[in-house]
């Protein structure tokens, strides 16, 4: 081994061993400080009685569960709020995204219209102003919007149950059956996934326009109509341009659904303020709160990435 190369080795080590003698420096610093001010810190908190109750949620929860359970309660909100967040904002954004390249000019202003309003507005008016408008515009539940087999009112969103294909009914005293939402979920979800989509129709519309002309007009040449020139041949090759921001959109989505907080839905950020309140751990509550986000986000990117890699082009 040269000296020179001694020297770049021993540097690389210092830099990489900075981070984590800052690490135990400040922790050791954060010790010394909740110890002089007689507060304890540790995680075993969490196995304590939550003693808060959760409106809802897919993980079964009651008021005598532990912190840890309240937590998972909260992680399990998030991801039931950012599934189909992220499934309305790839359907009205790819939907959004194809009508932006439209011959017709006007339907592609009012589209650029639409994605610059939605983009300049901050998120959390978003939310807001979906929460006001089903609160207030809204029927009672006994006198619901009906769309099909969807019923809206101020109580929220019914709709028929994926898992037992149970549909909701009118009765007497409101909506009973089927699967229903609270409106402050139906309020994030779309809040989420029209603000998302914004977003989402200007990565489609970037991909469609970057695969080259020739292959637009070699489609019109097989007299293939616009939209099956779309499907079959520009859209496929649009994808390997699409999905890198595609992902980054939905990773945002996913922390965005912590704004839910603004309007009382339970989710991660919700639980951890509540749990901070109570137990007086506000950094082991943190912490939690960055590490389940971490954890959400990492498997969404894993999950991702693997599509991306699918369609990519593998040159031979």
């Amino acid at each position: 081994m040269t000296r020179q190369t001694a020297k770049e080795l021993t540097l690389q080590v210092l830099i990489g061993l900075s981070p984590v003698a800052l690490g135990v420096w400040l922790a050791g610093n954060l010790q010394a400080n909740l110890a002089a001010r007689g507060l304890t810190s540790g995680y075993d908190f969490l196995l304590d009685p939550a003693g808060f109750a959760i409106t809802e949620g897919p993980l079964p929860y009651q008021t005598g569960d532990s912190y840890l359970m309240a937590f998972l309660a909260g992680a399990a909100n998030t991801l039931t709020v950012s599934i189909p967040a992220i499934a309305l904002t790839t359907l009205f954004g790819a939907l959004l995204g194809i009508a932006a390249i439209s011959r017709n000019p006007l339907l592609a202003g009012v589209v650029r219209l639409y994605v610059d309003a939605a983009r300049n507005v901050p998120l959390l008016v978003h939310v807001l102003l979906w929460y006001v408008l089903l609160l207030t515009i809204l029927p009672d539940a006994t006198k619901p919007f009906v769309l099909g087999p969807l019923f809206l009112s101020k109580a929220g969103l019914a709709l028929p149950h994926p898992l037992t294909g149970e549909w909701p009914r009118l009765g007497y005293f409101g909506l009973r059956g089927g699967l229903q939402v609270s409106p402050e979920f139906t309020a994030i979800v779309m809040a989420l996934a029209t603000y998302s989509a914004a977003y989402c129709a200007e990565i489609v519309r970037a991909g469609l326009q970057s695969v080259p002309r020739g292959q637009w007009e070699a489609a019109h040449a097989l007299i293939l109509t616009r939209w099956q020139a779309i499907r079959m041949i520009v859209a496929p090759q649009a994808l390997r341009v699409i999905l890198p921001p595609y992902i980054s959109l939905a990773l945002n989505t996913i922390k965005n659904s912590s704004l839910g907080v603004a309007i009382g839905y339970p989710e991660i950020v919700s639980i951890g303020t509540t749990s901070m309140n109570q137990s007086g751990r506000a950094i082991e509550c943190i912490s939690i709160i960055a590490l389940l986000y971490l954890i959400l986000n990492i498997a969404t990117s894993f999950t991702l990435a693997i599509v991306n890699r699918r369609v990519q082009i593998r040159e031979r």
